[in-house]
């Protein structure tokens, strides 16, 4: 209790400050009593959940962390405004005073006041902040389930005759808990199905704390089909170490039932484990680890116990939920990994994607998160997430479902 009353009162006094542009910009008491109701009802839910103990990131289906994003936002960008234009005013406060007292012996003398804020400065800022909070809305509506396929060719020397042209689908954080459209994750599930790949890859993060998240998703999710066959991985929201459990077998025993709606959906999961994928005499090595995580993340991932009796010739693909694990562990690795799959950091959800460019905020924690990536010839794809967490929405960075082909060459 003692740290939310701290955030309360920031809260608070971000909210009258924020408050002084929008009663420079009206004097419409309807649309003040608006403001406070609103960003009044937000804070005592949040307050709610708090004391409750029920703040988790999939609570109620994501929708009041996106009011709580829409709050945020305006004061995010708003009060730097005013800051700046107080500073100004504060300036010209000084100035006059201090030219009223060196000009102490005329008899006419300047009135000493704060200038009142300028209406052209608060409907500037409130309309810049309109701009992203309309993006918020429609990533909220719109932008959560507006699947996007990527597709790549990768190429290699070593690659067995006959993989050419295989063709691996790869889906990742699909988060159940935050799913609230039956039908726009069916239609997902059909755009993936429609790529007709070889194989289908997921790397981790089916729910985001608890087991019975996935139990409505199951039969919707059992529809991917692949002709090599589905695997999939764990990523850190599945072990449940984000919620506070009764006992230490509760926990234990919601992991277990994740593994079995793994299998309940189709998925092969890999634990630390290595198997091989067969055509036409040839195969190549599929491993598949348990999350690891560079900092404060889970280090459950064996790469070594994983690709212990692999051949050094084998072409390996791996799947690691974490992309912190390639560059720490897998690029310096004796073994030369030839593709890893990974997830993980959703791009944030926000962020921009054109043509020849692409950014998102997550860059700075993540190099790698989003796209491909190449070093010592060790190639890395990160996915964008299939599902959301959190915010319920996405900006910029959109759903995505991976298409790689696998080229000999």
């Amino acid at each position: 209790m003692n740290r939310i009353i701290p955030v309360l009162i920031i809260w608070l006094l971000a909210d009258i400050y924020l408050f002084q542009a929008v009663k420079t910009v009206t004097s419409n008491r309807y649309i003040w009593w608006a403001f406070w109701l609103y960003d009044g009802l937000v804070a005592s839910v949040f307050l709610y959940y708090i004391i409750t103990g029920k703040l988790i990131v999939s609570s109620p289906k994501g929708i009041y962390w996106g009011f709580i994003f829409l709050s945020l936002l305006p004061k995010l960008i708003v009060i730097p405004f005013l800051f700046l234009e107080d500073i100004g005013r504060i300036v010209h406060l000084f100035g006059s005073w201090a030219y009223n007292l060196f000009q102490s012996s005329s008899p006419e003398q300047e009135h000493i006041h704060l200038a009142s804020r300028k209406k052209f400065i608060s409907q500037l800022a409130i309309g810049i902040a309109a701009v992203p909070l309309i993006g918020l809305l429609y990533g909220m509506v719109k932008g959560k389930y507006d699947y996007r396929v990527h597709r790549i060719k990768l190429k290699f020397q070593d690659l067995p005759d006959a993989f050419n042209g295989f063709t691996i689908t790869q889906i990742s954080d699909i988060h159940c808990g935050s799913f609230d459209s039956k039908s726009d994750v069916e239609n997902g599930v059909s755009l993936a199905n429609e790529q007709k790949s070889d194989l289908i890859i997921f790397t981790g993060d089916l729910v985001n704390s608890t087991a019975t998240e996935a139990d409505e998703w199951k039969e919707v999710l059992s529809k991917l089909t692949a002709s090599s066959g589905k695997f999939s991985i764990l990523g850190n929201h599945d072990y449940g170490d984000y919620k506070t459990w009764e006992s230490d077998a509760a926990k234990a025993n919601n992991l277990q039932r994740l593994k079995e709606i793994h299998a309940e959906i189709g998925f092969r999961l890999m634990l630390n484990e290595n198997l091989k994928i067969e055509r036409s005499g040839e195969h190549i090595t599929l491993i598949g680890v348990e999350n690891w995580g560079k900092g404060r993340f889970q280090k459950y991932g064996d790469l070594d116990k994983a690709i212990a009796d692999v051949e050094d010739e084998d072409f390996k693909i791996l799947m690691s939920h974490d992309p912190s694990h390639w560059e720490e562990k897998t690029v310096p690795h004796a073994k030369h990994v030839h593709l890893t799959l990974a997830g993980h950091t959703h791009g944030m959800q926000f962020g921009i994607e054109i043509p020849g460019f692409k950014w998102s905020p997550v860059k700075y924690v993540y190099p790698q998160w989003a796209g491909i990536y190449n070093e010592k010839n060790k190639y890395l794809y990160v996915n964008r997430g299939f599902g959301f967490l959190a915010y319920p929405g996405r900006v910029g960075i959109l759903p995505e479902i991976t298409v790689i082909t696998l080229e000999k060459g």
